[in-house]
C-alpha cells in the first residue's frame, strides 16, 4: 500500500474511534496482593447476637477443625495505591470488604490503570461498562492476538501492565437511568477461579457533570454511595486452597477435597466477603439520597433477592424494596431514607439467609427538621388469625389437566401423593393466615372470589396516604409474626427478629396471643409514574422466615395509588383479579413435619432406608398450596381485563417461569407470555383474554411442571359482554418446517477449548461433557431438529446464508407483523409422534397440541393478533419461541426448538428482513438435559464406549455429563 493511502486509511480508521479526548484522564495505581480474609472478624454471628460456639449454622462455616478451614482464608486482592511506588495504599472504607477500590469516570472520560502484581500467578483486569481494545481487554482466551496485543491477558507475578479504557457516549447513562451506571472490573485469565479467590471490584460510569473535582471525585447528586456483591464465595474454586487446608486445618491429611460437607463448608454466604452481620455498618441519615450500587458473581445458585428492611428504593423508575441480583448482573437503586433505625439488609432466598447472606444500615436522625406527615387517608383495619389447619395439596383426588388418578401406580404424581409407611401422601398440618370481621375473631370472612387464594392469607389493600393497621391472633401452637413488603413502618412494628440494638429485636405474637401491627403508605411508598396503579407484594411470618414460610404464612398485598380502589376496596379498571403463589413448600423444613410424620404412622427402618426419597416427596411443587392443576379453576370473560398477582418465594431452585397458555400478558408494558419469578419478588401482569377455552398457567422449569406446578383457567364467551371487535387478518407468509433426526455434535472443534484452558484433555473443564471414555458419551447425540424446506414436497432444503448459520441446533427463525396469517406446513419425518407449537399467536385449532405422526403432514395455522406484537414500552419486534408440545419438555430436550419473531406492520421486508436493522440474532440459552431425551438410551448404545447394560443411568457423573449447557 501506498503511503498515502496508509495515511487516508489511518486517519479514516481514527475517525471511527470513539472521540474520547474532551473529559478527564483518571490514573488509578492498582496492587494485586495476598491477604489474609475473615469473613466473620466480630467473632459472632451479629444478626442473632450468638456467640459461634452456640450456632450450629455459623460455626458450620467459620469455626476450624481438623478437616474445616473456617472463617480465615488466604485470598488475593486488588489495593488501590497513591503513586507507582505502590507503597502509601489509599484507604479504602471498611465496609467494601474485600473488593477492590471503587473506580469512577465520566462519559468522555479517559481511564488508565497501572496494574502491578504482587502475588504468586497470573492475573489481570477486565472491565465490564466501558470501551477498551484488545491491549486493555484483561481478558485471555484464543481470540488470534499476538505480541503487544497479548500482554494484557495475563500480568505475571511481579509484572505490571497499563490499561486504557474509556468512556464513549455509546457507553454512557441513557436519559432515563441515573446519574451513574454500576459496574465490575475483575480478574480474567481465569474468571471463575480468579474471582473465587478475591479478584473483584466496582466501577461506576456518570453523566458528563455527576462527579466533583475532588480527589477522590464525589458524586454531587446524592450523600452517599455503597456498593454491595451479594455472591456464594466458593472458596473450593481459589487458587489457594491447598494452601488454606494446610495451613488452617489441624490434620490436613483428614481432608476429603472432594467431600459434600467439606465443600459446602468453605461456600461463604457473603455480602462484600462478610458474613452472619459481620459487614461493618452502613451509616447514611435520614432524608438524604443514597445510591446503592448491587450487583453478583458466581454460578447457578447466586440467585439473589436483596430485602431492604423499613425502606423504599428506585430501580429503572419503579418503587421497590427488593433488588434481584444474578451472577454478573448489575443493579443502580437510589433510596431516601425516612424511618431510622438500624435495619436488615439480606437476601431472601431461604438457604442464603440461613447460611449468612445477611448485613445492617444504619439510617441516623442527622435533621432536626421534623418529617412532614404525608397520610391523609383511610385507616384500613384487618383481623388476621393464624390458624392450624389440615392442608390437601390435590383434594380432587385427580390431575385437573389430564384426568388421572393422583395415586397412579408409576406416575409422577403418586410420588407426591402416595399414602404409605415410607410416605404421608398429599395431606399435611400447615398454618394458615385468616381473616375475620372484627376484634373477636368470631366469625370469619367468607369471599368466593377468593376460594383460588387457597394456603395464602386474606388480601390486604391500601392506598398511598392510608394507614393499615392489622391486629393478629396467633391461635397456633409455635410464634408466628407479620412482615410486609411495599409498605413503611417504625421499629416496634417490624415483624422480623435481628439485634438492631433497640428494645424492639421483633413484634411476634406468641401462642394464643394478640398483637398489632401498624403500618404506612406515603407517596414514596407508592406505584410511580413508571408503576401501574397497583403494586403487589407480600407479607409473611418472620419469627422463622424458612420454618414459618414453609409452614404456610404468606399472604398477598396490595398498595395503589390514591382514587384507585373502589369503595368495595377492589381495583378499578380491573374486571378480574388472581393472587398466585409459586413456590416449592419444603414440608421438611415445616413447623409441623415431625407432628406430619407422626400422624402418618410412618416406619421409620423404611425412611432411614430411603431418607432422601422422603424427603424429596415432602417438597410440594406448588401454586397457592395445590399440585396438578388442584387449584380451583380461574374463571374470566373474553374481553375482561385481567390482573395476575405473581408472588415467589422459597430457596435456590425457585425460579420460576410463569406461562400464561393461549394468551399474552403485559409487563410493565411489555408483551410477554411468561413472567419470571424468584423467592421474594413480584410482578403484576395484565391480560385482556381473546382466545376461548381452557388453558394452563405453568412454572416452564421443567422439573417443576412436571413435579405439578400448573393449574387452569378458563375463558369463555359470557352474556351481556361487548364483543371486541373482530381483528382482519390477511395471509402473509407460509413455512415448510420438517422435523427430522440427526446426530448433533455440541463441539465439533475442541481445539479452541484446549488452548483457552492450556490443560491436559482430563483437566479441562469440558472433560465431563466432551469426553465419551470413562463410561460417558461424548459431545455427539441424536437428536432431532426443525429444518426449512423450499416446499410442500419436502424434497429441497432450504440452505441457511451466512448471518443464519449461527441458530444451530435452532429451527428457522419465523417472522410475522401484528394482522398476518402464518401458515407451517410441518412434515414430521422423525421416528415419533410431534408438533409445532408457538408461544404468543393465536393458534386456530382448538385442540392442543395437533401431533404429527411418523411421516404425517399437518398444517398449522398462527393468527398474529394486536396483543401477540410489541407493547408500548417494546422494541419494533418482540420474541417467541415454538417447539413440539406432544411431550413439551422431552420433545424440547431431543432438540425441537426454534424462534419466532412478531413485529409492528411495516417493520418486515418482503423477503422477510427488517427495515430497522441491519443484523438480527436469535440466541437460545438452555441446558439440553441429555438424560430427559426421548433418544438417551440410543445415543448410551451408540456412543458410549461401555456395554450399554454396564452404564449406570442414574450415576451422578452421567447425568452430569449429558447437560449440555449450550447456546
Amino acid at each position: 500500500m501506498e503511503s498515502g493511502h496508509l495515511l487516508w486509511a489511518l486517519l479514516f480508521m481514527q475517525s471511527l474511534w470513539p472521540q474520547l479526548t474532551d473529559g478527564a484522564t483518571r490514573v488509578y495505581y492498582l496492587g494485586i496482593r495476598d491477604v489474609q480474609w475473615n469473613y466473620a472478624p466480630k467473632g459472632r454471628n451479629v444478626i442473632t447476637n450468638q456467640p459461634l460456639d452456640s450456632d450450629i449454622v455459623a460455626s458450620s462455616f467459620l469455626k476450624s477443625d481438623k478437616n474445616r478451614i473456617g472463617g480465615t482464608y488466604k485470598k488475593t486482592i486488588y489495593k488501590e495505591y497513591k503513586d507507582d511506588s505502590y507503597t502509601d495504599e489509599v484507604a479504602q472504607p471498611a465496609w467494601l470488604g474485600f473488593l477492590g477500590p471503587v473506580l469512577q469516570a465520566e462519559v468522555g472520560d479517559v481511564i488508565l490503570i497501572h496494574l502491578k502484581n504482587f502475588a504468586t500467578r497470573p492475573y489481570t483486569i477486565h472491565p465490564h461498562g466501558v470501551f477498551y481494545e484488545k491491549d486493555s481487554e484483561g481478558s485471555l482466551y484464543p481470540d488470534g492476538s499476538s505480541g503487544p496485543l497479548k500482554a494484557d491477558d495475563s500480568v505475571p507475578p511481579g509484572g505490571s501492565h497499563i490499561y486504557n479504557w474509556t468512556i464513549p457516549e455509546g457507553h454512557a447513562p441513557t436519559d432515563a437511568d441515573p446519574a451513574c451506571l454500576t459496574w465490575i472490573y475483575h480478574s480474567h485469565v481465569d474468571a471463575p477461579r480468579d474471582i473465587a479467590t478475591g479478584l473483584i471490584g466496582p466501577l461506576i460510569t456518570c453523566k458528563r457533570g455527576a462527579l466533583d473535582g475532588n480527589s477522590p471525585p464525589q458524586r454531587q447528586d446524592v450523600d452517599h454511595d455503597f456498593f454491595l456483591l451479594f455472591s456464594v464465595v466458593d472458596e473450593n474454586l481459589s487458587w489457594h486452597l491447598n494452601e488454606n487446608i494446610a495451613t488452617y486445618c489441624s490434620d490436613p491429611a483428614s481432608v476429603d477435597k472432594e467431600d459434600e460437607t467439606f465443600q459446602e463448608s468453605n461456600r461463604m454466604h457473603a455480602i462484600n466477603g462478610f458474613v452472619f452481620g459481620n459487614l461493618p455498618e452502613l451509616n447514611m441519615c435520614a432524608q438524604k439520597r443514597v445510591a446503592w450500587h448491587l450487583f453478583g458473581m458466581g454460578n447457578e445458585i447466586d440467585v439473589h433477592t436483596a430485602f431492604f428492611h423499613g425502606q423504599m428504593l428506585t430501580t429503572r423508575g419503579h418503587h421497590t424494596d427488593v433488588a434481584n441480583i444474578f451472577p454478573a448482573t448489575f443493579v443502580t437503586a437510589e433510596m431516601v431514607p425516612w424511618e431510622p433505625g438500624t435495619w436488615l439488609i439480606s437476601c431472601q432466598v431461604n438457604s442464603h439467609f440461613r447460611d449468612g447472606m445477611q448485613a445492617l444500615y444504619k439510617v441516623k436522625s442527622c435533621s432536626m427538621a421534623p418529617p412532614v406527615d404525608l397520610l391523609t387517608g383511610k385507616v384500613r383495619q384487618y383481623f388476621i388469625e393464624a390458624h392450624e389447619i389440615q392442608w390437601d395439596y390435590g383434594p380432587m383426588g385427580h390431575d385437573g389437566s389430564t384426568g388421572k388418578n393422583l395415586r397412579e401406580p408409576g406416575s409422577i404424581s403418586d410420588k407426591f401423593f402416595q399414602k404409605s409407611s415410607s410416605r404421608i401422601g398429599g395431606t399435611y398440618w400447615k398454618v394458615r393466615y385468616e381473616a375475620f370481621q372484627d376484634e373477636t375473631f368470631q366469625e370469619k370472612m367468607h369471599l368466593e372470589e377468593d376460594r383460588h387464594l387457597g394456603i395464602l392469607g386474606p388480601v390486604i389493600r391500601a392506598e398511598v396516604g392510608d394507614t393499615i393497621q392489622v391486629v393478629f391472633y396467633n391461635r397456633a401452637s409455635q410464634p408466628f409474626s407479620m412482615q410486609p413488603h411495599g409498605v413503611f413502618y417504625e421499629k416496634d412494628y417490624e415483624g422480623t427478629v435481628y439485634n438492631d440494638g433497640s428494645s424492639y429485636p421483633g413484634l411476634v405474637a406468641k401462642p394464643f396471643e394478640k398483637v398489632t401491627y401498624r403500618w404506612t403508605v406515603p407517596p414514596h411508598a407508592g406505584p410511580t409514574a413508571q408503576d401501574p396503579a397497583c403494586l403487589t407484594w407480600m407479607y409473611f411470618s418472620a419469627a422463622d422466615p424458612i420454618r414459618d414460610t414453609n409452614s404456610g404464612l404468606v399472604g398477598p398485598l396490595l398498595v395503589c395509588r390514591a382514587g384507585a380502589l373502589g369503595a368495595d376496596g377492589k381495583q378499578k379498571g380491573v374486571d378480574k383479579e388472581f393472587f398466585l403463589l409459586f413456590t416449592v413448600l419444603d414440608e421438611n423444613k415445616s413447623w409441623y413435619s415431625n407432628a406430619n410424620q407422626a400422624a402418618a404412622m410412618l416406619d421409620f427402618r423404611l425412611l432411614s432406608e430411603d431418607i432422601e426419597g422422603f424427603q424429596d416427596s415432602n417438597r410440594m411443587h406448588a401454586i397457592n398450596g395445590f399440585l396438578f392443576s388442584n387449584l380451583p379453576r380461574l374463571d374470566m370473560c373474553k374481553g375482561d381485563t385481567v390482573a395476575w398477582h405473581l408472588l415467589g418465594l422459597g430457596t435456590e431452585t425457585d425460579v420460576h417461569g410463569v406461562m400464561f397458555q393461549g394468551n399474552t400478558v403485559q409487563l410493565q408494558g411489555m408483551r410477554k407470555g411468561a413472567a419470571m419469578l424468584f423467592p421474594h419478588t413480584f410482578v403484576m401482569a395484565i391480560m385482556q383474554p381473546d382466545n376461548l377455552g381452557t388453558f394452563e398457567i405453568y412454572c416452564q422449569a421443567g422439573s417443576h411442571r412436571e413435579a405439578g406446578m400448573r393449574a387452569i383457567y378458563n375463558v369463555s364467551q359470557c352474556p351481556g359482554h361487548q364483543a371486541t371487535p373482530r381483528q382482519r387478518y390477511q395471509a402473509a407468509r407460509i413455512y415448510y418446517i420438517m422435523a427430522e433426526e440427526v446426530e448433533w455434535d455440541y463441539c465439533p472443534d475442541r481445539s479452541w477449548e484446549r488452548e483457552w484452558h492450556n490443560q491436559s484433555e482430563k483437566d479441562s473443564y469440558g472433560y465431563i461433557f466432551l469426553s465419551n471414555k470413562d463410561g460417558l458419551l461424548g459431545s455427539r447425540y441424536k437428536k432431532a431438529v426443525f429444518r426449512e424446506y423450499t416446499d410442500g414436497t419436502f424434497r429441497i432444503p432450504r440452505p441457511r446464508t451466512g448471518p443464519e448459520e449461527h441458530l444451530g441446533i435452532l429451527g428457522p427463525l419465523i417472522k410475522g407483523e401484528v394482522g398476518d396469517i402464518l401458515t407451517v406446513v410441518f412434515k414430521n419425518n422423525a421416528s415419533r409422534p410431534y408438533s409445532v407449537h408457538a408461544h404468543g399467536v393465536l393458534e386456530s385449532t382448538t385442540v392442543w397440541p395437533l401431533a404429527a405422526e411418523p411421516g404425517e403432514v399437518v398444517t398449522y395455522q398462527w393468527n398474529i393478533p394486536e396483543r401477540s406484537g410489541p407493547g408500548p414500552n417494546d422494541s419494533a419486534c418482540v420474541s417467541w419461541i415454538y417447539y413440539s408440545a406432544v411431550d413439551p419438555i422431552k420433545d424440547m430436550y431431543s432438540g425441537l426448538v426454534g424462534p419466532l419473531a412478531i413485529c409492528q406492520k411495516g417493520i418486515l421486508e418482503p423477503h422477510g428482513g427488517r427495515s430497522d436493522m441491519d443484523r438480527e440474532f436469535a440466541l437460545l440459552f438452555l441446558i439440553f438435559d441429555e438424560n430427559k431425551s426421548w433418544y438417551l438410551e440410543e445415543n448410551v448404545a451408540t456412543h458410549g464406549s461401555q456395554d450399554p447394560g454396564s452404564i449406570n443411568l442414574q450415576d451422578e457423573t452421567f447425568l452430569e455429563s449429558n447437560k449440555m449447557h449450550g447456546s
